[in-house]
């Protein structure tokens, strides 16, 4: 058998789609949390989180399935951003005009940029992604229309099919949910499907792939765009839940935290990287409640989880777990 046709165990594959419907779940009663506890902030961290659990997931189809490390992912996020104000400068104010136009433009420069990077290996696939990560940034940095490196408050959140359902945080906490279950179902459907298993051959052997008869680059090109679609998604919805948008949305730090929740999660895993997202965010705002310090300690964190648990906090629980056959 190849490696192409060489399918996940059975048992990991359920255990976790459980796992992420077990996070679905928890996500959809933290509103209600929120109103037991008066706090109704915790709806608004809580949109940030799945937006950047779709952002993180995306990225690991490309960097734990393809092998791909993107540098400049976060470019993609402001695409996602940009389409919400620029749109909506010029009337077009709808949610759906919106993810389509950051879904266009995110595909035309994955397609472009992902043809040369592609060519490339290891660190020179890392820098190149970042130098295309970084033109864009200050592309974005020169508009001075949308106030260049300062940024711009948005006027209104996007209307959804002509309504204002979205002013309401709740609704666009709900809407959020829906979007990452969705994308989820999606990149689960692909991973599992011909295309993944083609796609995880490539990243474990290129050279035996290509004496089987299969075009890495292809299908290398093909995840690389479809990733960054799906990441202008999610700049959307920050867009949204903040109502300000600056180049800082797809700074390289921003590309480097990407990264670190995929790592933290657990690198190949989809249900880990929407994992990885909630944990680092969650860390985030927990340690930095007690310390302005706050990377400091989860850098610890970090790095005790890459000595310890190299497959990430999934991997941990898996092995906590035990064997499933």
């Amino acid at each position: 058998m190849s490696v192409a046709e060489q399918p996940m165990p059975r048992a990991r594959m359920l255990g976790r789609t459980k796992a992420a419907w077990v996070i679905f779940a928890l996500a959809a009663l933290l509103p209600a949390f929120a109103a037991l506890t008066n706090d109704p902030f915790l709806t608004v961290i809580g949109t940030r989180i799945l937006a950047f659990a779709i952002a993180a997931m995306a990225l690991d189809l490309i960097l734990g399935y393809g092998a791909m490390v993107s540098f400049g992912h976060a470019a993609y996020i402001g695409f996602g951003a940009y389409s919400v104000a620029i749109l909506s400068r010029y009337g077009i104010t709808d949610i759906s005009l919106h993810i389509l136009a950051a879904m266009a433009v995110s595909a035309v420069f994955a397609t472009i940029t992902g043809a040369i990077s592609i060519r490339t290996r290891g660190i020179y696939f890392i820098m190149i992604t970042l130098a295309f990560g970084q033109m864009a940034y200050f592309f974005f940095v020169s508009l001075s229309a949308f106030g260049g490196d300062d940024g711009t408050t948005l006027a209104d959140r996007s209307t959804f099919f002509g309504t204002r359902f979205l002013e309401s945080d709740l609704s666009l906490y709900y809407v959020t949910l829906a979007i990452l279950i969705g994308l989820f179902l999606l990149a689960s459907r692909l991973v599992m499907s011909r295309f993944g298993r083609v796609l995880t051959g490539t990243r474990e052997n290129m050279t035996r792939m290509e004496a089987v008869g299969f075009r890495p680059f292809r299908y290398q090109l093909t995840a690389f765009v479809i990733s960054g679609c799906m990441t202008s998604i999610a700049g959307v919805i920050l867009a949204n839940q903040a109502e300000f948008i600056s180049p800082a949305f797809m700074s390289w730090h921003i590309s480097g935290e990407l990264i670190v929740m995929v790592v933290l999660g657990g690198i190949g895993n989809l249900t880990g990287a929407i994992g990885g997202a909630v944990i680092a965010l969650l860390l985030e705002e927990i340690i930095g409640i007690f310390t302005h310090h706050w990377k400091l300690y989860f850098g610890i964190i970090l790095i005790l989880v890459v000595l310890y648990s190299p497959g990430g906090v999934s991997g941990l629980v898996e092995r906590i777990r035990g064997p499933r056959k």
